[in-house]
């Protein structure tokens, strides 16, 4: 691309130089710690040490999966980011067609009040959980992460759904009705394909974020159950080691196949175009 600096066209170049600059430093900013942690994570040395590398090993790999806590914590992560994401896309898909098919009063309100945890520190979250559940007499750990992830995570289906809801053509559900369809069969033959965008995209994003939660569930686990990330966070703190970074790596491997699967099973044109936010 060439920039000419000259007569009229001057400003224009120096605005097209600053806004590259910017993004290039954006990218730079997000790029060279996720290079950096890498990097760690391949470190053939037993320490951690200047980069680069001497060379390049996978026994921080091996040291991560033969700790018996951090798979314990995995399977615990596991677990609880299913049973979060079934929870979050079943209460998402009932709010949203709740929402489009009724028309009453409050209806504003009630929809902030169901996005509400997009706007509220997770850290407030999960304090407030703490006490109200011990009030409450749930000490169990892993209850109390579920309750917590579903709410943190939930909004986002209930966005998504309605979003794709919106989005679609209501003549076909009454369309079929017209034609001898029950509403419940109209449901499931229409509504839930035409939705099938923003349920889909929920669910990746639910998962994800249950699987990354770090602020909640350290309030609300106990020792019979932790997460993944809490573990992590406990192991820095009680020994540094660079098992961290390749327990970063394996994630951020999860993260890039979820978008994987996201962009073949819905794709970026659906999620950020005009199929799933037209109104």
């Amino acid at each position: 691309m060439i920039i000419r600096f000259s007569g009229k066209r001057f400003g224009d170049g120096i605005a097209s130089v600053l806004a590259y600059g910017v993004i290039g430093l954006g990218a730079a900013f997000l790029a060279v710690p996720l290079a950096m942690t890498c990097l760690m994570a391949f470190d053939a040395r037993s320490y951690l040490g200047p980069l680069p590398p001497p060379a390049l090993s996978l026994h921080w790999f091996e040291k991560l999966v033969s700790q018996a806590e951090i798979l314990t914590s995995l399977r615990t992560s596991i677990i609880l980011a299913v049973l979060t994401t079934a929870l979050s896309v079943s209460i998402g898909t009932a709010a949203a067609v709740g929402l489009v098919s009724r028309s009453f009063p409050g209806k504003a309100a009630l929809t902030s009040a169901f996005l509400s945890p997009l706007v509220v520190p997770p850290v407030v979250i999960g304090f407030g959980l703490l006490l109200f559940l011990s009030k409450a007499g749930i000490t169990n750990g892993f209850a109390r992460m579920l309750l917590g992830h579903v709410i943190v995570t939930a909004p986002y289906c209930i966005r998504t759904s309605l979003a794709s809801l919106l989005g679609s053509d209501r003549r076909l559900t009454e369309a079929a009705m017209v034609l001898g369809a029950t509403e419940r069969q109209a449901f499931w033959t229409i509504t839930i394909p035409l939705m099938k965008t923003g349920i889909i995209t929920g669910a990746i994003f639910a998962f994800a974020i249950s699987m990354d939660d770090v602020s909640i569930s350290l309030f609300l686990s106990d020792p019979s159950a932790t997460t993944l990330p809490v573990t992590l966070v406990s192991n820095m703190r009680a020994a540094f080691d660079l098992t961290i970074a390749a327990a970063a790596v394996v994630l951020m491997a999860a993260t890039v196949l979820l978008i994987v699967i996201l962009d073949r099973l819905v794709g970026f044109d659906n999620v950020v175009g005009q199929g799933l936010f037209r109104s």
